[in-house]
Formats: C-alpha cells, structure tokens, sequence
C-alpha cells in the first residue's frame, strides 16, 4: 500500500488482490485452468504441499486465480482470511459441516433463505445436531436460546426475501457469551453496505453469484473471518470438493471491479421504487430496510452504510395468480430466480429463494405466496417506477 492509511471500498474493490504485478505482466488476473502446479525438486514441491511455502500444488485445493478472488474480498471485509466455495450455499453448508458436530447445537431464525432453511430443518438433523429456529425479529427469544447453549449462532440480514435485519452487535455478544461461533449471511447487503465482522461476528458468508458477481454470469460462495476459523471451513471443503473453478473466480473479480459503483446506485434506485410502492393502493405492504415505517430501519440504520438492492413487496391481491398478472406485465425486469445483477430482476419466493419449500412451510416463515422479491439493476429509477406502476395497473387497488 502507498501509505499507512487505508483505502477506501471503491478503490478495494478495484485493486484488492490484484495490486502486485501478475503473471506475465498481465493487467488482468489471468484465468489458470490448470488442475496441478509443477516443481523443479522435491524439497520445494513438499515445502508448498505442507503449506510451509506459497504455492499450489492440486486444482480442487487452490488455484492462482481463486486465491485473487478471496483476497479481494478479504480486502473488502477487513478480515484476517478468506476461502471460496463453488457455491453460495457451497460455502454455507462448509462453514455449518466444518464447525458442528453430532450433539451439537445451532440458533438460528426462521426465514433465512430457503437452501439454508433446509439445511436447518432437513440436513443436519440427521447427523443428531439440534436446531432452535427463532421469530427472526424477536432478539429476546434469540438471547434465550442461544443462552441455553449452542456452539453455532447463525444470522441473516437483511433476510431473503422479506428484509427483516438483525441486531448482529447485541446477538454476536450473546453469542460469545455462550461460546458459540457467529456466522452472518452478508449477500444482500454486500461489504460495501454492511461489515459483520466490525459488528462481532466471528465469519461472514456471501454467496458471491448475486451483488459481488453483479453479472448473473458466475457461480460462487466465499467466507470471511479469523484465519484459525477459516482454516477449519477450507479444509472441510478441500476434502469435500466443491471448489471454485477459476473461470467463475475471474468472472466474479471482474464484476467487483464496479461492486462500489453498483451498489451506490442500487441503494439509491430500491429506495426510489420502495418509496413509490409504499404510496401505491394495489401494493400491501413493502419490506425495505430503508423507508422509516419498515420495523427494522432504525437497526439497519445503525448497522449499514446503505440498505442495499432488494426489496419485496405484498399485493392487496395476495395470491400467486395476482404476482403473475403484474411479473407478465413488466418490461424492464427478468424473471429469474436470481438477485444483485446489473439488470433488474423479479420473482415470488415459490421460484426463487423459497422454492424448496412448501406453501405451508413458506407461511409459517412469513412469507405470503402474494410477494413479490424484486431486486433493482443499474436502470434509470424512473423507468422502472414508470414500469412498475403499469404492471401494477394489472392487479385491483
């Protein structure tokens, strides 16, 4: 670094892990597809497969162009060590399968994201380790059983898809109080926004194919912490597998080069749109840490930086039949199940975050089937305010 002081996030996100000179001189982080790395001797060979020198030694446990990726983001969460997964849930189940162990117990809330829910409710029960699922914004219950003993703490915020927001301070404390590891999902509201570990908690996972990615073009999964706790989660997937290919990482590092620039417009752009469907008469109710009547802005607003490019909105009409009149009737958005890219995106949580689960299973999260999750690109805001009040035009005030 030029000097003692540190950079700001834009330039982290455009330097972080590329700074040094690369290979052959390159400008850009080169993509090595190379499964093995080769040694002249022996004694050099087993100094990096040792991890007593840098080095790569075998594809499936590290690679140059992967190593870039985690350093960036490492840079950008101002932690100790970083480790990637193919996945975002890749790297959730890692961290969750690294740590725990038959016996043990977890607290976490009830409406995380669906994949992570299942893992809750369907995976890890079956390795005889006890999960207590919490009111997402009841801290007290949260403080109850986390007191009662758990060796993980596990948090979301804001949630996918109705934006609750957690008091990750207060919870972390408890948390450590009772000697459990903290894990925060940070994807919605990316490093730029949101910085769990500033907060206390002891890792942050993001899956990096939304808002770090910003393409929809890349799969991906990293985690951030203390490089003790990291080491446990990079050798639970090294032997596991899931690796990151190093195309996807190169994708991932290019779309952070605008992760700043991106997230800036997307918080202003949500605020707009939520603003303008919280005044619209077919539209319930939208769930926005950024508008003053959402319950949780007052802990976002002391958490967060900005309140990030998702929100989810409720119809009058609250059924799936009403989303789809307004989905079909949109021009400026695709219909993916996917979130954080460049373009504007929408969907109900029975095709995207919670199409794992059941109507019955969605509803005792709080998740109506007449949401609607929609997560703003880099449009013009008044193009896609303009569009969603034609599209809304579908569906009685």
């Amino acid at each position: 670094m030029p000097d003692d002081r540190r950079p700001s996030p834009g330039t982290l996100s455009v330097w972080a892990g590329e700074s040094g000179r690369l290979d052959t001189n390159a400008t850009q982080v080169p993509v090595v597809h190379s499964v093995s790395f080769g040694y002249d001797n022996l004694d050099e060979w087993l100094r990096v497969a040792r991890g007593e020198a840098p080095g790569h030694n075998y594809g499936r446990n590290s690679n140059p162009t992967v190593a870039a990726f985690e350093e960036k983001v490492r840079e950008l969460e101002d932690a100790e060590a970083a480790t990637s997964a193919a996945t975002g849930m890749g790297i959730i189940s890692s961290a969750l399968y690294a740590i725990l162990s038959p016996g043990d117990r977890v607290v976490s809330i009830k409406d995380s994201y669906g994949g992570t829910n299942r893992l809750f409710t369907e995976f890890l029960p079956r390795f005889g380790i006890e999960v207590a699922l919490c009111d997402t914004t009841d801290h007290e219950a949260i403080e109850r059983e986390v007191s009662a003993g758990c060796q993980v703490l596990y948090l979301e915020s804001p949630t996918n898809p109705t934006l609750k927001v957690v008091d990750v301070a207060r919870l972390a404390e408890a948390g450590h109080a009772a000697g459990a590891v903290v894990m925060v999902d940070n994807t919605f509201a990316t490093p730029i926004n949101q910085k769990p570990l500033e907060l206390g908690a002891d890792l942050v996972l993001h899956s990096a194919t939304k808002f770090l990615g910003g393409h929809a073009d890349a799969l991906g999964g990293v985690a951030c912490g203390g490089s003790a706790l990291i080491e446990r989660v990079f050798h639970y997937r090294e032997i596991h597998g899931a690796s990151l290919h190093p195309m996807a990482a190169y994708l991932l590092l290019r779309g952070m080069k605008t992760l700043h620039l991106r997230i800036g417009r997307q918080n202003e752009t949500a605020l707009r749109v939520a603003r303008f469907l919280e005044s619209h008469p077919a539209v319930a109710s939208v769930h926005y840490p950024g508008l003053e009547s959402f319950e949780g802005h007052e802990i976002a607003r002391r958490q967060m930086r900005g309140f990030g490019g998702v929100l989810s909105f409720e119809l009058q009409e609250s059924s799936l039949e009403a989303v789809g009149r307004v989905l079909e009737r949109l021009c400026w958005a695709r219909l993916a199940a996917n979130l954080g890219s460049v373009e504007t995106v929408a969907g109900p949580p029975a095709t995207t975050s919670h199409c794992e689960c059941t109507p019955a299973e969605r509803a005792a999260m709080g998740i109506p089937e007449g949401l609607i999750r929609y997560s703003v690109g880099v449009e013009d805001a008044e193009d896609l305010v303009a569009d969603l009040e034609r599209a809304l035009g579908g569906v009685g005030g």
